[in-house]
């Protein structure tokens, strides 16, 4: 039951947010993935003044948030932050809608704008996988490589280097430890590392999107993922994905780049995003799965020769519960 009598004009306000249709498609869209307004005009098939017009109205409710990136905003619907009868109404709104046609036809769409966010990053790496270790070093140096392999250094452990790339990193942690699984979904960079981990025996390398692991529930101690989740359209689910495959318990470290400016940057190197705050690695992570008491996110001291924006290292443990699954537009 909601409780409207100390607040009936604030009650008024969001069924009036929710009685319209557009706006309940950018929010059912919205509820599962970060989306600026020219994704949006796209998935909807509405002009951009249309849109940003239910946009300032969903903002203004409370109902979405938005944060800056370069020139553009981002939105997304994050249900544990809305006002306790804002959520009651709108997992209503979401129950009564879950047949309509109209979201079948915004899933299709949203589905292209994901793919073709995958596609820039796809066209980069193919490109420039026979160059990429030298790429990587003169825009990141190389301090950040010993942050990342401190972490994992117990000689019985399953570890799983998610976006091996070349396997620069790969072989290096597989002289450390028990066994390593080294996935990527790019097979330029697959072969690469295939030729470079040859004598590497306990190395096992596997295609696939770190959005969907090709790994079991819970086959690693640990997992690490450099310089991969500004790459992934959809970041909350592959930190999602990092926790699902981790025993309870086990460790996560992330090296990544610091949120910044340099728009031209992003799009030189086929980056979905412009690197994260730690506000926002903090929360993802935590919803992810991980446990929040154990999040520690530290910025990386840059190396003086490096031409690339800062990076941050994270580390968390992956929570004794199962983590909740990740929405997806399959609903999954």
């Amino acid at each position: 039951m909601i409780r409207t009598g100390s607040q009936p004009e604030a009650l008024l306000a969001w069924m009036d947010a929710l009685s319209d249709p557009a706006r309940l498609r950018l929010l059912r869209i919205l509820e599962r993935h970060e989306l600026g307004v020219a994704e949006l005009c796209d998935i909807l098939q509405m002009p951009q003044s249309t849109v940003s017009r239910h946009l300032k109205l969903l903002l203004d409710q409370r109902l979405l948030t938005s944060r800056r990136q370069g020139t553009n905003h981002l939105y997304e619907m994050i249900l544990d932050e809305l006002a306790p009868p804002a959520r009651q109404l709108w997992l209503l709104a979401r129950e009564q809608t879950e047949n309509w046609a109209a979201l079948s036809q915004d899933d299709l769409r949203l589905k292209q704008v994901l793919n073709r966010r995958e596609s820039d990053a796809a066209s980069f790496f193919a490109g420039a996988a026979a160059e990429w270790d030298g790429i990587r070093a003169g825009l990141y140096g190389q301090r950040f490589d010993l942050q990342a392999i401190l972490p994992l250094l117990p000689a019985d452990y399953i570890i799983a280097d998610l976006g091996c790339g070349s396997g620069q990193m790969t072989i290096q942690i597989a002289r450390h430890i028990k066994k390593v699984i080294g996935v990527d979904a790019s097979a330029e960079m697959l072969a690469a590392a295939r030729q470079r981990l040859a004598s590497a025996p306990n190395v096992d390398l596997r295609t696939g999107e770190l959005t969907a692991l090709p790994l079991q529930t819970a086959e690693a101690d640990a997992a690490l993922m450099i310089l991969a989740l500004t790459y992934i359209a959809d970041p909350k689910a592959a930190l999602a994905e990092m926790a699902r495959i981790l025993k309870p318990g086990g460790k996560a470290v992330i090296i990544d780049l610091l949120l910044h400016d340099r728009d031209d940057f992003r799009r030189q190197f086929g980056q979905k995003w412009p690197g994260f705050a730690s506000g926002w690695i903090l929360a993802s992570l935590s919803a992810a799965g991980f446990e929040p008491q154990s999040i520690s996110i530290n910025p990386i001291e840059p190396d003086p020769e490096a031409r690339g924006p800062a990076l941050f290292v994270a580390t968390a443990k992956r929570t004794r519960k199962d983590p909740p699954r990740h929405h997806t537009s399959e609903g999954s």
